[in-house]
């Protein structure tokens, strides 16, 4: 697989590269990428900077080795290059990751290059996962992919290749390596059965799904999914600041839905035509059934912040498994047209999303550099209330090189590499009051002071205020939002 690879990058490298570069177009768009989480790894990664020049007494870095490999990125990049610009190389590197891997992945599971299902990967790239600035899960499932593909077309030592990608997809987030694993396991198990006998191995894998729920269920606190399986189809990483967004999310689903109508009748007589769509099918299932079983959230341990967000994070897998199953169709022009018509009105919406999301961030950047250097600076910024995307983290962006988001759930999380010591100047050290200063709910303590807050002051939403805080009073007492 691997020469057979190399000869295909050598022969469409041109067309590989143009797609890379409109697909890193939305990276480029604005003058901040509009990725929620984003905004606290850059900061997170300035603050690493500052404890390695010993400029922050009471933080310091945790040697750990997963949940990384995006903050290894942002810092390596920001040292030679300046954060500003890091967050551009990193951000890029990873879309290119995830795309890539999910287009290896598609061909790996029908044996073509997929060129038709392009639109349709560029809309995942940039859904739901990307836009919360998951960027370490982000990156272990784009790595995930790319292992999987090897290991399911791989031949004699070449399935050995991805235990050289391991170390990286555990480096990024656990949650990828645990997905590559299990689907390792099933693809080795169903070529040693005969198709027919597949429908067993399905029903296997979904009885331990069960008992994973029953185990989450009973051994630790959960949150349950609130929401339809419907919601959770794959289609829900397509609605993201609003409800216009079930626009293009409801038109893919149609889309793909007739045509896989349209291809399974014009191959129903024809034997064994159908077999392309069998492990794809039963992959897109056992994500659906996972979605289903799992919890949204979970609290592992009383010391560190729960897994949060689980279902969600999920359906970047269900989505792209679901790839994996139209790409079983045999092509045509028309699948490229609709798909690209989607994609169209998806990233319109895109581009005058983050613009306001952009602006909103350079009136934060304005605000925080009107304080004197090394102040504390709190942040209640709400999205609108139709809105899947959070936008609070913008704050701590703003503030790299100048203020302290004394209120980033970085360090009091420990699940990432920056941590706090009581009592230090910088950040609070507790997550649940770091998670109250972000919803507005913090009441302000003496040894805080002097501390600012920046907030929604009109009912749009859209315009920011600054102002000191005093003791005892709530952090976002003026602040004015459109759910209010």
């Amino acid at each position: 697989m691997l020469v057979e690879s190399a000869r295909f990058v050598r022969a469409d490298w041109l067309k590989l590269f143009a797609v890379s570069c409109l697909v890193l177009v939305p990276c480029f768009w604005h003058r901040r990428i509009a990725a929620d989480d984003l905004g606290s790894h850059v900061y997170n990664a300035w603050l690493a900077q500052l404890i390695r020049h010993g400029q922050v007494p009471g933080l310091w870095i945790a040697h750990q080795w997963t949940n990384v490999l995006f903050d290894f990125l942002l810092s390596g990049f920001g040292s030679v290059f300046g954060f500003a610009a890091a967050e551009r190389i990193a951000v890029s590197l990873s879309v290119l990751i995830f795309l890539w891997g999910t287009f290896a992945l598609v061909c790996a599971a029908t044996r073509r290059a997929p060129w038709f299902l392009l639109p349709c990967i560029a809309l995942l790239t940039y859904g739901y996962t990307f836009y919360m600035g998951f960027f370490n899960y982000y990156l272990s499932l784009g790595l995930a992919f790319f292992s999987l593909a090897i290991f399911w077309r791989g031949k004699g030592w070449e399935r050995l290749f991805p235990l050289a990608i391991l170390p990286f997809v555990w480096l990024a987030h656990p949650l990828g390596l645990i997905w590559l694993i299990g689907a390792c396991i099933y693809v080795g198990f169903a070529e040693m059965v005969r198709p027919r006998y597949q429908v067993g191995l399905l029903v296997a894998a979904a009885a331990g799904l069960v008992v994973a729920h029953y185990y989450f269920w009973h051994r630790f606190i959960v949150e349950p999914a609130e929401h339809s399986p419907f919601w959770f189809s794959g289609a829900d990483q397509l609605v993201l600041f609003g409800e216009r967004y079930w626009i293009p999310a409801a038109a893919l689903i149609v889309f793909a839905m007739v045509s896989l109508v349209i291809d399974i009748v014009r191959r129903w007589r024809e034997s064994g035509s159908l077999a392309a769509y069998g492990i794809p099918l039963q992959f897109y299932l056992l994500a659906a059934i996972s979605v289903r079983l799992l919890p949204k959230g979970i609290h592992l341990s009383p010391h560190l912040a729960p897994i949060a967000l689980l279902t969600e994070r999920l359906t970047s897998v269900s989505a792209v498994l679901f790839c994996c199953l139209l790409g079983a169709m045999r092509p045509s022009k028309w699948h490229l047209i609709g798909s690209a018509a989607v994609a169209a009105v998806f990233f319109a919406f895109l581009y005058r999303d983050t613009a306001v999301v952009s602006r909103m961030e350079a009136q934060a950047e304005r605000l925080v550099r009107t304080l004197p250097p090394n102040r504390r600076v709190m942040g209640t910024i709400k999205a609108p209330p139709d809105s899947r995307i959070l936008i609070q983290h913008m704050i701590d962006r703003a503030c790299v090189g100048h203020c302290f988001s004394y209120g980033n759930y970085e360090p009091g999380s420990r699940v990432f590499r920056v941590r706090a010591m009581p009592g230090n100047p910088y950040v609070l050290t507790d997550y649940d009051l770091a998670a109250d200063t972000e919803d507005g709910d913090y009441t302000v303590q003496p040894e805080d002071l002097p501390l600012y807050q920046v907030y929604q002051c009109s009912e749009s939403g859209t315009d920011l205020c600054i102002r000191p805080l005093e003791a005892g009073e709530p952090n976002d007492r003026l602040g004015v939002h459109p759910d209010d």
